[in-house]
């Protein structure tokens, strides 16, 4: 059914439809109204879930993973700060191979404190173990969110659905929310195949002599290559269900001859999309939208990229000292492949600074005079301390004053 839904109670509603029995919920901004709807969900008796109101973040991630491992469909939420706290936990999570579904509503990692949006909580804790899927839109995240339950459950990884904070978030959009026999058909109910029990009692989480860690770490990544067909998977067989796909691994569209490619991830590629649709561009373009950050999809991005002679790559993340952390698993992806084409990085839209459609075009025109490989594109030398009287742009900027 089609509804003007804010993107957090679109999400909530969602979850709803997958019938988690555990939910555990602390606040953090952007992602309060999650967790909040799945409240009053609760408490209007439209879900029959238990509601854990816990003290942290650190908490929230304690108890889904005992919910889970104790054979519950579980839930939670958080961003930023909330994020990191977690990360202990989400790496127990992941290295115990529990099932667990967590959203994450990108927001800036202070400090200089910012509740606005960019992708620096979930780039932290990228080498987690948990599966990353990332969305560009309030439907699209929607449909992720039912089928990260699916592909958690079948593949025993963790599942983080990350949107876009404030930008989708708190956006009123129309939602088309699937029935809740289609969602029943297409989840089976919870099953854990290791859920601890007193009947059959077994040990999670048991200390791991040097001589056995390593073949652990190893089972873990190659979860990872099932988990890929596992996303591309359950992508197709819901688009069959509901008539719609969210882009599987990566998402290519435009013009595939064009020899200049463009990739971002989340909501800014929406308004890439809107500036090559309204002819802003000025060229034809490869558009590449990268929906599975983990796994990464190495063979998908080069076949992706064949033909090309650029590829600007968008980041909105930052590893202060090295670049954009996309750009560098593209280029790693891409090392040694014939022919493959040249890889310009730029960080936009950091703290939740706005990305206007027509930044695009001077990307684009900034290729053609031999751009440094890594640049924060829309910094500002006016804002900078002490920047002299002709505001010229630092070394590593793209920037131009207007």
């Amino acid at each position: 059914m089609r509804e003007a839904l804010e993107g957090s109670q679109a999400i909530a509603r969602a979850v709803a439809l997958c019938r988690p029995q555990v939910v555990a919920a602390y606040p953090i901004t952007p992602q309060t109204h999650i967790v909040e709807g799945l409240a009053r969900l609760i408490a209007d008796g439209l879900l029959a879930a238990e509601l854990v109101s816990v003290e942290s973040e650190f908490s929230a991630a304690s108890v889904v993973l005992g919910a889970a491992a104790a054979g519950s469909r579980s839930y939670t939420a958080s961003a930023s700060q909330g994020i990191l706290l977690m990360s202990e936990v989400l790496y127990n999570i992941s290295g115990l191979r529990i099932p667990v579904v967590l959203t994450c509503a990108n927001r800036a990692v202070s400090s200089p404190v910012s509740i606005w949006n960019d992708h620096q909580d979930s780039m932290a804790v990228r080498d987690s173990g948990w599966i990353q899927l990332y969305c560009a839109d309030n439907q699209e995240a929607v449909d992720t969110t039912i089928q990260a339950f699916r592909i958690s459950e079948r593949t025993e990884l963790p599942v983080m659905v990350c949107m876009d904070g404030f930008t989708l978030t708190h956006t009123l959009e129309p939602i088309d929310l699937p029935e809740a026999a289609q969602v029943d058909a297409f989840l089976p109910p919870f099953h854990f195949s290791r859920t601890l029990s007193s009947v059959a009692p077994l040990s999670q989480g048991t200390l791991v002599s040097p001589e056995f860690f390593t073949e652990m770490r190893y089972l873990q990544h190659r979860a990872f290559d099932a988990a890929e067909r596992e996303i591309l998977e359950t992508d197709r067989d819901w688009g069959h269900l509901v008539g719609r796909e969210c882009g599987g691994l990566l998402h290519v569209e435009g013009d595939r001859e064009a020899p200049v490619g463009i990739l971002a991830m989340g909501s800014v590629y929406g308004t890439l999309k809107d500036a090559h649709q309204a002819g802003l561009l000025g060229r034809h373009v490869r558009l590449l939208r990268l929906r599975s950050f983990r796994p990464f999809p190495a063979e998908a991005i080069r076949r992706a990229c064949t033909g090309l002679a650029d590829l600007l790559v968008l980041d909105r993340a930052l590893s202060p000292g090295s670049g954009g952390i996309v750009a560098h698993e593209i280029r790693s992806a891409l090392y040694g492949v014939p022919g493959a084409p040249r890889v310009a990085n730029v960080v936009v839209g950091l703290g939740g600074r706005n990305v206007p459609d027509g930044i695009f075009r001077e990307m684009l025109d900034s290729l053609e005079k031999n751009p440094p490989a890594f640049s924060f594109f829309d910094l500002d030398p006016r804002k900078l301390p002490d920047p002299g009287p002709d505001a010229s742009a630092p070394s590593g900027s793209l920037f131009s004053p207007r």
